[in-house]
């Protein structure tokens, strides 16, 4: 069996909040939840799984690869809700977008605090296929 990457916990001040704001972002699929889990999942079947724990959260980066079409549908969501996005992790460029990689890209913040990072393009070629 080949290694896949299956699940992640992420930490939110509420995970309901956090888990409906990546499903909309990412346009991801609801999944069913359990114990202290609010659960989405992600294509290929990964599941996102939000949960409150009870320190003080500290800021993770997730970056997630999306199609041209996901990416313009999702910048365009942040616009509606007057959320900000930048084109650096710096957060020096708002209400831009980078050209980096030979795609596009932008990063948010989450309602935890984490930094979210949304890719056209991958930084390095598949190793399996160069």
């Amino acid at each position: 069996m080949p290694v896949t990457f299956n699940h992640t916990i992420i930490a939110a001040k509420n995970r309901h909040e956090s888990a409906r704001f990546y499903r909309d972002l990412l346009e991801a699929h609801e999944a069913p939840s359990w114990g202290p889990f609010t659960n989405i999942q992600l294509d290929e079947g990964v599941l996102l799984q939000f949960a409150e724990p009870p320190v003080d959260i500290q800021m993770q980066h997730y970056a997630f690869l999306v199609d041209d079409e996901r990416f313009d549908r999702a910048r365009a969501r942040l616009q509606a809700q007057g959320l900000t996005h930048w084109a650096d992790p710096q957060r020096k460029r708002p209400g831009e977008i980078n050209h980096e990689h030979g795609g596009r890209g932008l990063y948010v913040m989450d309602p935890a605090g984490h930094g979210l990072e949304l890719i056209t393009r991958p930084y390095l070629p598949d190793v399996r296929n160069p």
